[in-house]
């Protein structure tokens, strides 16, 4: 009779696998390297979000202070007899003394107030200068020269693109009345920010020798920093008396 098998088939699980290896503690130095690591992570992620701040949030805070003081501006020229826009705007007028127009930096209006410092300047405007040499305003009819400065990068960034702007290329200053208009003659890519002469009445620095109606920007250079000053120096080459329709001077058209 042939051989029978067992009916019961044995298996063979193979050797017991190893008991997990215990988990080695990590060192000093790999300890540090990842504590270090995980600081860099989070001051990365700081530094990113201020940089939003800086250069976007502060931009629409700054636009918006700048449309709600250019309006109560324009409201106020508006105004009929016997209202407040019956007579010439304040040069010390809270709200603003006019709009500057430079098209080739900007296509924006940018409303003018009294004053450099940061408060006036985070508001997204432009401001003149009353220290350290006092700015000449045009509406004075005196010989002068109308200093302004405003931000490059962030609150509003008014000046952001000066350096588009050429010799030749018109500035105009707009009031309730008169359009100032001016040609671009000087422009100086970098200067000390102590550098006060490009500010005075007559701006030797940029060539010029006797007493005349001038305009001067000025704001921070290179972009994002605040290290030195870009300046742009422009001549009066015109006035026009301002319509009912407040039309623009061709230079605008």
């Amino acid at each position: 009779m042939a051989a029978t098998t067992d009916d019961t088939e044995q298996h063979d699980d193979g050797p017991a696998a190893p008991p997990p290896a215990a988990r080695r503690r990590m060192g000093p130095v790999v300890a540090a390297v990842s504590v270090f690591g995980e600081l860099l992570i989070t001051a990365g992620l700081v530094l990113g979000l201020f940089v939003v701040y800086s250069l976007w949030w502060t931009n629409v805070v700054a636009d918006r202070a700048a449309d709600q003081q250019a309006d109560k501006v324009r409201d106020s020229w508006a105004q009929g007899p016997g209202g407040d826009g019956d007579g010439p705007v304040s040069f010390d007028s809270k709200d603003g003394i006019g709009f500057l127009h430079a098209p080739t930096m900007s296509g924006d209006e940018i409303l003018v107030e009294k004053g450099t410092s940061m408060k006036v300047l985070n508001d997204g405007v432009a401001g003149y200068y009353t220290d350290p040499v006092k700015a000449t305003l045009p509406t004075s009819g005196k010989k002068g020269n109308f200093s302004l400065a405003a931000h490059r990068d962030g609150h509003g960034a008014k000046f952001h693109g000066i350096h588009k702007i050429e010799k030749g290329d018109p500035i105009v200053f707009e009031t309730k009345d008169t359009w100032y208009v001016y040609e671009v003659y000087g422009i100086l890519p970098e200067t000390s920010k102590y550098n006060v002469q490009v500010l005075s009445p007559v701006p030797k620095e940029s060539g010029k020798e006797k007493a005349g109606h001038y305009i001067t920007l000025t704001t921070c250079t290179p972009v994002y920093t605040s290290k030195y000053r870009y300046v742009v120096w422009g001549e009066l080459v015109r006035t026009e008396k301002v319509d009912d329709d407040r039309t623009p001077p061709e230079e605008l058209r």
